[in-house]
């Protein structure tokens, strides 16, 4: 083959031939990101990245690797129905899914497309974000800070409203003893209320930080507090006056009736789903049109392909997808492609706003910021989109305990088990 021929042909890899040689760790700690991420390296010397879900654990993805180890990550769905036996709900899905993030990224660089592409196509070329907000209990004060992010450009807010704020209020709220200081308990068996002041309380605090940024912009709220439904249907018709964008999260995902009693109290839409591991978790939500905005983590939900799934789902049965992220920009960009991917999508959070230079800077090949005027342009780059990882950044940011990055992980190389589900 002649050097003019070979000019326009991508031989970087040979995808049918690709094998999956080994799979790499290294744990970030600090502000603005906790992150551990995954590599995936081949025998044809491009890799793919991904990342474990939020306070997950390294070990849910390190116990997948003698399963990885010779297969071709081009066949991202074969090798994510072998897997995904060992995720669950919340972060306990966080192996599964950084993997499957690392396998499109490696399949998109493979092929040599951005991996919306491989999730069918786009419906957008910029992402929205919305930005979350540290709290404070003065209404007036959360109001300037919220101004501030639209300053900055964000078209789409969020904030904390619930029994955080009332900590210092008497009479605000009715708890048995010692149940206030935990966080272990579901909702529904808490016995912790509201008291009228409570809610009169929290209403005058929205009510302030409307006044500060008006009507122009969606604002969600969210971390309500573990509250029984009864107080949530209470709160929650209070706050209805302020068309606020969603509640998030008032309740346990998995309590599908109690959020079809929530949904019917109340007209502001209801919001849930960042601890719903696959598509089967979000059925009964759906079927029973429980809430009106989904809200999965893709680090949880399964990765980019299965939460595109949950979406289109969504989509059939009316309702809208936003996206939970409080990771790094590997875990942001896998979500921004499966944003693009997904007609009914909403919009997809960030964390890092008050340090978007840094967070940015993890990854290399893209703008930094990021998130420019509110979005995140979807990358036209082979696979997640970055061109590598700065390693000036992430040894800012090494774990302490774990400083070498990308270590070797033979140990898990051998590890055997029959997974098979059926005889």
């Amino acid at each position: 083959m002649t050097r003019e021929t070979t000019d326009h042909v991508n031989t970087y890899s040979r995808p049918s031939q690709l094998k999956i040689t080994d799979l790499r760790i290294t744990k970030l700690r600090g502000a603005p990101f906790h992150s551990i991420l995954i590599r995936l390296d081949t025998d044809q010397g491009i890799s793919g990245y991904g990342e474990v879900r939020d306070g997950g654990s390294a070990t849910y993805a390190l116990l997948l690797k003698n399963r990885l180890l010779g297969e071709n990550p081009c066949n991202v769905d074969k090798i994510f129905r072998r897997i995904k036996q060992f995720g669950h709900h919340a972060r306990q899905a966080g192996g599964v899914c950084a993997v499957e993030m690392a396998l499109m990224d490696l399949a998109g660089k493979a092929y040599g497309v951005p991996a919306y592409q491989l999730a069918g196509g786009k419906f957008r070329d910029r992402i929205l974000c919305y930005c979350d907000t540290t709290s404070t209990p003065d209404g007036t004060e959360m109001g300037r800070r919220l101004k501030q992010r639209m300053e900055q450009g964000f078209r789409f807010l969020k904030m904390d409203v619930g029994i955080g704020l009332l900590r210092e209020v008497l009479d605000a709220v009715i708890a048995p003893p010692g149940m206030l200081a935990r966080g272990d308990i579901m909702h529904p068996f808490t016995g912790i209320q509201l008291t009228e002041k409570g809610i009169g309380r929290l209403c005058e605090y929205v009510a302030a930080v409307r006044q500060e940024i008006g009507y122009e912009v969606p604002l969600a709220v969210d971390h309500f507090g573990h509250l029984g439904l009864e107080s949530c249907i209470r709160l929650g018709k209070a706050l209805d006056r302020f068309s606020l964008a969603w509640y998030e999260d008032m309740i346990p995902w998995q309590f599908t009736d109690q959020y079809v009693r929530l949904s019917q109290a109340v007209d502001t839409p209801i919001c849930t789903g960042e601890d719903t591991y696959l598509k089967e978790g979000f059925m009964e939500l759906f079927r029973q049109r429980a809430v009106a905005v989904i809200h999965p983590d893709l680090a949880s939900s399964g990765g980019i392909l299965e939460t595109k799934k949950i979406g289109d789902l969504a989509q059939e049965h009316g309702i809208a997808m936003a996206l939970h992220m409080a990771m790094s920009p590997v875990a942001a960009l896998a979500s921004v492609h499966c944003a693009a991917a997904t007609e009914n999508f909403l919009a997809l959070e960030n964390h890092a706003v008050d340090d978007l230079e840094r967070w940015s800077s993890l990854v290399e090949g893209l703008p930094v910021p990021l998130v420019q005027d509110g979005h995140i342009q979807v990358p036209e780059t082979p696979g997640l989109g970055f061109t590598g990882l700065n390693e000036e950044v992430m040894r800012q940011f090494a774990d302490p305990e774990a400083p070498e990055l990308f270590a070797p992980t033979e140990e898990w190389d051998k590890e055997r088990a029959h997974d098979r589900l059926w005889s």
